[in-house]
């Protein structure tokens, strides 16, 4: 092992083991990330809001760099808050952003105890949804679709036409699937990786442990690997 790798894997296991619960590690993004939260991270763990919110936030931020797709990441509580009400209901979320001046929107799905990731492609004008259970999610595309058309009228007075839109539900043969009962927000977050660099996602169930350990040193240092 080289010594750089001693040092980041000796500082993942005291973020993990050292110190009092409510000590903060990372602080960026209006978020403040404590080692209760840092600890979902560990094996078997259940990845939390702001484990996820933050990362999401890193993958933005990468996005601002040359070479990279525009990307919009919503909050975790979007789907859920958009699900349960309608649009007007979260149309402030939007006040200060236009989101069709990105490339690619990443939204976090909630399903009270499974996180799942749909993604809007504006380029192509495809939603996609990214289960690691292999479940189908096609109401959610269309509750999404019918965001952007109210969306896209509501800020900039432009018909958005549905029927230009494709909707699909990624099957298991085309992305990875979990095989546990506690990754699935890892896969979240790896799938928007994967996705926001516009590379194919070629990781396994196997990578998990790995990446879960890349994800804490990525969060405190607020800075991606």
């Amino acid at each position: 092992l080289n010594p750089l790798f001693q040092a980041m894997e000796s500082e993942i296991s005291a973020a993990f083991d050292s110190g009092r619960p409510e000590d903060i590690l990372s602080k960026a993004f209006r978020l403040t990330v404590t080692r209760e939260d840092i600890r979902t991270l560990k094996p078997q763990g259940w990845l939390n809001d702001k484990i996820i919110n933050f990362y999401m936030s890193l993958l933005v931020e990468r996005s601002k760099k040359e070479g990279y797709p525009a990307v919009y990441a919503f909050n975790t509580f979007f789907y859920s808050k958009l699900s349960s009400t309608s649009h007007k209901a979260v149309k402030k979320w939007t006040k200060d952003v236009d989101i069709f001046e990105h490339d690619v929107i990443l939204v976090p799905v909630h399903l009270t105890i499974h996180w799942t990731l749909l993604v809007i492609d504006l380029r192509e004008k495809t939603i996609k949804y990214l289960d690691s259970l292999g479940q189908k999610g096609d109401s959610i595309c269309k509750t999404v679709l019918k965001y952007l058309e109210e969306e896209s009228k509501e800020k900039r007075n432009i018909e958005l036409t549905a029927s230009e839109w494709t909707l699909h539900s990624m099957g298991t043969e085309e992305i990875p699937q979990q095989n546990n009962g506690s990754d699935c927000g890892v896969f979240v977050c790896k799938f928007a990786d994967f996705i926001s660099r516009d590379k194919p996602i070629i990781f396994t169930s196997e990578h998990m442990p790995y990446f879960r350990r890349k994800m804490v040193w990525e969060i405190i240092h607020q800075q991606l690997l």
